[in-house]
């Protein structure tokens, strides 16, 4: 049980990650992914895919009411790679198309938080493999202290 805890709380730290998949969460209970996923089930219910995606839904249900973003920027915020399947998986969830239940909630609770802040308080604006996040040193500057001609 300790180890589908750990699983678990994998999913519950990293969610927004596509790269969340079930061999690495399989491997991080020291299962094979076919006993992880019968495990898991029965310790909670439902399949550790079930859970990751009903944990993307709660958290783009919020940042439906909450956040000034559109439909495919929650959608890729929150893990998801397709905007169909997302929508898909939403309204079979909720039972509203995720621009029904913006319509639908938006106005019950504080204003929307802009676009931009709700963007980086979640990590949407992520660097690319192999860039470093900050300024970009100047043409040159790179070795400048390192002693090597540039």
């Amino acid at each position: 049980m300790r180890q589908l805890r750990l699983a678990k709380d994998v999913m519950d730290r990293d969610w927004a990650e596509p790269g969340v998949d079930l061999d690495a969460l399989a491997a991080r209970a020291g299962y094979s992914r076919y006993h992880f996923v019968r495990a898991f089930k029965a310790a909670y219910g439902e399949t550790p895919g079930q859970y990751l995606t009903h944990r993307r839904i709660d958290r783009a249900e919020d940042l439906l009411r909450t956040a000034n973003l559109s439909v495919t920027e929650i959608c890729h915020l929150v893990g998801f790679s397709s905007l169909g399947t997302f929508s898909a998986r939403f309204k079979a969830w909720t039972g509203l198309t995720p621009s029904a239940y913006r319509v639908r909630h938006v106005g019950r609770g504080a204003a929307l938080i802009p676009g931009c802040y709700a963007m980086l308080w979640a990590g949407g604006f992520r660097t690319g493999p192999g860039t470093a996040a900050g300024p970009r040193p100047a043409p040159g500057a790179e070795d400048r202290n390192s002693g090597e001609a540039p």
